[in-house]
């Protein structure tokens, strides 16, 4: 039997579809909204506390400087100078207080902030601080007095430069029970004593005129302004000069030869022309120069 035709085509007679013929149902696709591009910054974090603490560190030390220099040209007394150097210890104090404080507040917030300027200022202000400091220390550690002497039953006195007037119109210890009934002069020796024992007249083998002659040629090299150097008389003057605040402390040297004259002993008087106390630079200057006379000074 022959097969007869169902009226349908079979799967070999299908004619095959292409590709493009067969539909694909897609969703449609909305077309995403083009937003205008940002551009996103990431801003620094102020420093203006660092700023802060940078320019009370500068200022901390220009304070002292115009103060010292304005004393040193003349604009101001020296007292008024002085007022420099405690707007300095304000300034620097605050310097390192803010930037310290500023610091510990930022760690607590684990804040990352800037600390260059922080720590600069910080560090002027601290070294503002410890110069200061050595500077209250001396004061505290010496006397209140301005005037130095290898002699003091018999200070040298001077011919050429004049004592200044107040000399003695402030030496302490006018109300210490042990120095009850003591005058100005005999108060400065006792405290003289107590403090520079070790300051006294020094001996040298040499004859008055070339110890003269020697002392003229170390006050030279020190920079000291010769007022008179008398080799015949035994006697030399002089005023060094400080110099941050220009201080003008005058020094006299007085030679007298031994029984022979074959040596000569040396006294030396070193008084600062303004102040009540010196800092100690007088008794050090006297020590140094007489060091240096006598040839044993490491640094002479």
């Amino acid at each position: 039997m022959s097969d007869q035709p169902t009226g349908e085509p079979t799967s070999a007679e299908t004619p095959a579809k292409t590709v493009a013929e067969i539909p694909v149902e897609t969703a449609p696709v909305e077309a995403a909204p083009i937003e205008a591009a940002t551009i996103e910054t990431t801003a620094k974090p102020s420093d203006w506390m660092g700023k802060l603490v940078l320019w009370l560190g500068i200022a901390s030390p220009t304070a002292a400087l115009v103060g010292a220099l304005g004393a040193a040209w003349g604009i101001w007394e020296f007292g008024r100078g002085f007022l420099g150097l405690a707007a300095a210890l304000v300034l620097a104090v605050l310097a390192v207080a803010i930037g310290a404080g500023v610091g510990a507040l930022n760690r607590k917030r684990s804040i990352s902030s800037p600390k260059f300027r922080r720590w600069v200022g910080m560090a002027l202000g601290m070294g503002m601080i410890g110069w200061l400091g050595s500077l209250g220390i001396a004061a505290f550690s010496v006397p209140a007095i301005h005037d130095v002497a290898t002699d003091l039953a018999d200070p040298p006195q001077f011919r050429m430069l004049a004592v200044r007037s107040d000399n003695l119109d402030a030496v302490p210890g006018a109300d210490d029970p042990d120095m009850r009934g003591m005058g100005p002069q005999q108060r400065w020796a006792a405290i003289h004593a107590k403090a520079y024992g070790d300051i006294r007249s020094v001996r040298i083998a040499m004859p008055v005129a070339d110890t003269i002659a020697k002392a003229e040629r170390i006050a030279k090299e020190r920079g000291w302004d010769i007022a008179i150097a008398d080799p015949v008389e035994g006697r030399l003057e002089a005023t060094d000069t400080t110099r941050f605040f220009r201080f003008k402390d005058d020094i006299v040297l007085r030679v007298r030869p031994n029984d022979d004259g074959t040596a000569s002993i040396i006294d030396m008087r070193s008084i600062s022309r303004v102040g009540m106390s010196d800092l100690g630079v007088n008794a050090k200057r006297v020590r140094a120069f007489l060091a240096d006379m006598a040839g044993t000074n490491p640094a002479g």
